[in-house]
């Protein structure tokens, strides 16, 4: 990455090698015989790694920015006086983690004045992510090779999709089977790659489209910015353009229209 120049680059920059420490660490547990899962109050697992990796994100941002806030799964929110604040979750995907599945990540989101800026998706176990500016384009590093740009697939026929999901139960806890059942039916193949390695697919080309019925905040910020400027559109199931209404669909954006159109055929 070039030397920052604006605001935005310096936290763009820090967001990008923080997102690689913070999954380094991740590294240091996966797969280990005696990582011990803990369950939080809504049942979901924790574990040390990822309490570690939000640690380490945290005490980054706070060195280097004092004055912004930062929003994260594990820990307390911390307020800020800026326009900047940080939304991270250290391990995308806890579930794929502690079974020792490498499809999970770390993300480092950025607001600017509640507005999505910046997005981070790292995907540790693979040695894979990519990262984004609103207005900077999106960036893809494999295996330390130099970034390359991330760009979504040209895919113009929704039969020829590959269709993405993060677990099928969860389209049943909000009552809507119907809508994984009409996008398996009308798409070429259908996979729970997901979590956000599903995301980091459609951005770089790979899949076409990926949807999720219920996820957090920490889940979608940073994965906004990197659809958009790979070129794809991330909405949530009304088709606005928000990270807040706890679902998502991302598509390389010719396929968008279809595919909220199949999601709602028989609400």
């Amino acid at each position: 990455m070039t030397t920052p120049s604006t605001d935005l680059d310096a936290r763009l920059e820090l967001a990008v090698d923080a997102a690689l420490a913070a999954g380094r660490i991740t590294l240091e547990y996966f797969r280990r015989e005696d990582l011990l899962v803990q369950r939080k109050d809504d049942d979901s697992p924790v574990t040390v790694a990822d309490r570690q990796a939000e640690e380490h994100l945290r005490r980054r941002i706070g060195e280097a920015f004092p004055d912004d806030a930062i929003v994260g799964e594990e820990l307390t929110d911390r307020p800020g006086t800026s326009e900047f604040r940080w939304i991270v979750d250290p391990i995308d995907g806890t579930k794929s983690f502690i079974h020792g599945v490498p499809l999970y990540g770390t993300l480092v989101g950025v607001e600017r004045n509640g507005e999505p800026a910046i997005g981070v998706i790292n995907i540790p176990a693979l040695g894979e992510y990519v990262y984004a500016a609103i207005g900077g384009g999106a960036w893809y590093v494999h295996d330390e090779q130099p970034p390359r740009p991330a760009r979504v697939s040209k895919c113009g026929n929704l039969a020829e999709g590959l269709f993405l999901t993060s677990e099928v139960a969860t389209f049943d806890e909000i009552g809507r089977r119907d809508a994984y059942e009409q996008l398996e039916a009308g798409t070429r193949l259908s996979r729970t790659w997901g979590d956000c390695y599903g995301y980091l697919l459609v951005a770089t080309g790979r899949a076409d489209v990926m949807v999720d019925p219920v996820v957090a905040v920490w889940d979608l910020a940073a994965l906004l910015p990197v659809i958009e400027e790979a070129g794809g559109t991330f909405t949530d199931w009304q088709g606005n353009r928000s990270f807040r209404s706890g679902n998502a669909v991302a598509t390389n954006g010719r396929l968008h229209e279809d595919v909220l159109k199949e999601m709602t055929k028989h609400e």
